[in-house]
């Protein structure tokens, strides 16, 4: 098994009020990603993504575009090892 790997991932444009965070948990379970993704008072979304490199890697690579509805103007990644591992992938409140 390949060591976990943790991205913070903040993302910027119209992501809110798109489907976005539904859409993200489908893509994350899909590739068995543990963590969370909330929308920001800000209108920004940010995620934490959990699990092995190039699945934490697929899933950033989606963010870049999200649903259809949304437009994605900025992602911004920055990476870690996992402190605390999440036992699933949730939406989260501010």
């Amino acid at each position: 098994m390949m060591p976990l790997k943790e991205a913070y991932v903040r993302v910027s444009g119209i992501v809110q009020g798109v489907g976005y965070r539904w859409q993200a948990i489908q893509k994350a379970e899909s590739l068995g990603l543990k963590g969370w993704i909330r929308n920001r008072p800000d209108g920004d979304v940010d995620a934490i993504l959990q699990g092995e490199e190039t699945a934490v890697m697929d899933m950033i690579d989606w963010m870049r575009k999200g649903p259809p509805h949304a437009v994605v103007r900025n992602v911004s990644v920055q990476w870690s090892f996992p402190v605390n591992l999440f036992e699933d992938f949730r939406i989260r409140g501010y």
